[in-house]
């Protein structure tokens, strides 16, 4: 199980975008005017993109610095997350559930560098239920769905079990989230917890589109029957 981290799991975008905009002052030298909003991306995207409308020519020093100094803005931040952001409704019991679930590793795919990745989810209690070192992080300059099958690789590495689409499911509310499952090759639950509709999630390629988290049972069922399903088909 591959979960999304921001506006599926938790909502911290107040102290996302003062740590962004710490970075940019610190590698620039510059006030942050505009911060380009994430709709999925990762945050390797998101600093070109940044550095760009900013009026910025991007050198190839700047986004090793550019993640270095978001990683420690975001650090020195981490006390606010819990007082000023807020976990999505049922995300802990969702966790919570499917972790009981046989057979079941749960990890993160997400946009977000893999130290912001873990300050988010500590923040609330959910990291106990997820296993860091398999995920895929927004610091890996790679399109979502690559970086699905490079999450895929160091499961299969660590735990000895390939992983294909069918034993594979990605949980996010963004249309890349959908995509990247995909075109990477996972099954896909949409949560319409985000910036995207349920519609917008089911056109993408969502397999089954939840409104959020907030029944972990229906969480669990979704898990359940999409993973019967590519089982069926595998064989």
């Amino acid at each position: 199980m591959l979960w999304n981290v921001d506006l599926t799991l938790v909502d911290v975008a107040i102290v996302t975008r003062d740590a962004y905009a710490e970075a940019f002052r610190l590698v620039t030298g510059r006030p942050l005017v505009k911060l380009v909003p994430p709709h999925g991306r990762p945050d390797s995207e998101i600093v070109f993109e940044t550095l760009a409308v900013n009026g910025i020519v991007a050198e190839d020093d700047h986004l090793p610095r550019f993640l270095s100094a978001l990683a420690t803005a975001f650090a020195d931040r981490r006390g606010r997350l819990a007082k000023e952001g807020r976990m999505m409704a049922g995300a802990k019991d969702a966790l919570k559930a499917v972790s009981r679930l046989d057979g079941v590793v749960q990890t993160v795919l997400t946009g977000t560098i893999r130290a912001n990745a873990v300050h988010k989810l500590k923040a609330f209690g959910l990291d106990r239920y997820v296993d860091f070192s398999l995920g895929g992080y927004g610091e890996e300059v790679y399109p979502k769905a690559t970086l699905l099958q490079v999450a895929q690789s160091r499961a299969k590495q660590r735990l000895g079990t390939p992983f294909t689409a069918a034993n594979t499911v990605v949980i996010g509310d963004s249309t890349r989230d959908a995509q990247a499952a995909r075109i990477g090759g996972a099954g896909m639950i949409g949560v319409a917890s985000g910036r995207s509709m349920a519609s917008e999630l089911r056109e993408a390629g969502a397999d089954i589109v939840l409104p959020d988290l907030s029944s972990a049972s229906e969480v669990v069922a979704a898990v359940t029957a999409l993973t019967s399903r590519m089982d069926r088909a595998a064989h």
